[in-house]
């Protein structure tokens, strides 16, 4: 039975009420859903993970809902590994591949069903789908993944059922299903650092959706540019409104915490408070992307004067952050270290900074010494995808030691901050920050900038203000 919620304004149900809530219910099964377009992706995918892991269980499971406050909850975003290998979303599920005598594995998904109209659950339990919405039923779940899909519910017994299966389990995202199993922690991280490794290379399918995300990302962006005017009158909370709702109409949400960063603001690299003001003569710093309804993420910035026209010293600061991303950029390429995009812009950056005099040269005994860090806070890019910073969990020498490949796709982000308490650097260039970040497509003979669409030098960005500025 349904936990009772405490302060409930009904005492309980009456069996006449019981009864009458079971009956009168048409049938509402689909027999019209088609295979969705990324199972044949995902197969080969499960095929991949499969070859790793040859006579041992996996275990991938979806996650569950968190509470916000009281009997409210976060709104929900299965695990990034379970999305990739099953193309699904269902919360409280799993995928497990069951080993094979051959090698192989069987691949099955366990996922909560309908509810069934023969209890009271399905209109008074915790998912219950009255409350929050209908889910699909093991069969339509079936003919939508081209996955044997089983009755969650029955998972851990499952599992603790045959305790000599060797297993690995993703841990930290189902504790119920994690205590049903007896694993080890280094071996299960293994498998985590393999379903990061497996996302590094991207499919034609995922490229097709990042550009989806990207070009969502693009009107965004332009949604803002056409109504700075107004958040001048309101405040930085305009401009992550008017950025959310292009997010909501044509994708899932915003891929992350968007940074609607005014003023001083833009000096902080992670700002998300948004609750500043916009003022004339400042810099925004917006850090936004959409994700798709398929979950892949876009990861933009730009840098924009608030009333279309830098001043001559944001302008320097902007110019020379465009020098070195158009570096970084010019290192990425197959064939290529990973680590060639982050040196080529941290190296123009410490340039002008020594020119400047901010930091004492020459440039390369700076750079070797990190003092460009003291204003340039990040690395230069990571890798996108299904999350923001996609591939987190994958080994080093695949990852930042590893080599660029065709179908990667990753950030190049060089940004300058000059906090406004920093007095090694004249007053008028203090609460400056800049950040240009462009997502990058690696391609048989270079790359292919997927957020072209957006300007980036500053003639461009003060040509484009003018053009669609309200």
């Amino acid at each position: 039975m349904a936990k009772r919620r405490k302060n409930g304004l009904y005492a309980g149900v009456s069996d006449e009420l019981s009864a009458l809530m079971r009956t009168g219910w048409a049938d509402t099964e689909r027999h019209d859903l088609k295979l969705d377009e990324q199972a044949p992706y995902a197969a080969r995918r499960r095929a991949a993970l499969s070859a790793r892991f040859p006579g041992e269980r996996l275990v991938i499971p979806s996650g569950n809902l968190k509470v916000r406050s009281n009997d409210d909850t976060y709104p929900f975003r299965p695990y990034s590994g379970y999305v990739h290998m099953t193309g699904d979303q269902a919360r409280d599920g799993a995928l497990v591949l069951e080993p094979r005598a051959d090698g192989g594995h069987d691949a099955y998904c366990y996922q909560l069903p309908r509810d069934s109209r023969d209890s009271d659950e399905f209109w008074l339990g915790y998912t219950a789908e009255l409350w929050m919405g209908r889910r699909r039923s093991l069969a339509e779940s079936e003919r939508v993944l081209g996955l044997a899909c089983r009755d969650v519910r029955t998972a851990a017994a499952d599992l603790a059922a045959a305790p000599g299966v060797p297993t690995r389990i993703v841990r930290g995202v189902d504790a119920t299903l994690e205590a049903a199993v007896t694993t080890d922690e280094e071996r299960d991280d293994a498998l985590e650092e393999a379903l990061s490794e497996l996302r590094l290379v991207k499919d034609e399918w995922e490229v097709g959706e990042l550009r989806k995300a990207v070009d969502s990302t693009v009107r965004g962006f332009t949604d803002v540019v056409g109504e700075l005017s107004r958040a001048i009158a309101s405040s930085e909370r305009w401009i992550e409104g008017t950025f959310f709702r292009r997010a909501r109409l044509e994708g899932n949400s915003v891929g992350y915490g968007t940074i609607c960063a005014a003023g001083d603001h833009a000096t902080i690299m992670h700002w998300t408070s948004n609750d500043g003001p916009v003022r004339p003569g400042d810099l925004l710093l917006l850090d936004a992307g959409v994700e798709t309804h398929t979950l892949y993420t876009a990861d933009v910035t730009r840098t924009l004067p608030i009333d279309g026209t830098f001043t001559p010293v944001q302008r320097q600061v902007y110019d020379a952050v465009h020098e070195a991303q158009e570096a970084g950029m010019s290192a990425v390429k197959p064939g290529a270290h990973y680590r060639d995009f982050h040196e080529a812009a941290q190296r123009s950056l410490t340039a002008r900074l020594v020119d400047w005099g901010f930091i004492e040269g020459p440039a390369d005994r700076a750079y070797d010494l990190g003092l460009q860090r003291r204003f340039t806070m990040a690395g230069t890019g990571h890798m996108l995808g299904l999350d923001v910073h996609d591939c987190a969990h994958a080994r080093n020498e695949d990852y930042v030691d590893g080599v660029l490949q065709p179908g990667m796709v990753l950030t190049v982000e060089p940004g300058l901050y000059f906090q406004p308490d920093d007095l090694t650097v004249p007053e008028s260039w203090r609460g400056i920050g800049v950040r240009i970040e462009d997502d990058l497509l690696v391609t048989d003979s270079g790359h292919e900038n997927l957020s072209a669409g957006l300007p980036r030098s500053a003639d461009e960005v003060e040509a484009w203000m003018a053009e669609f500025g309200g």
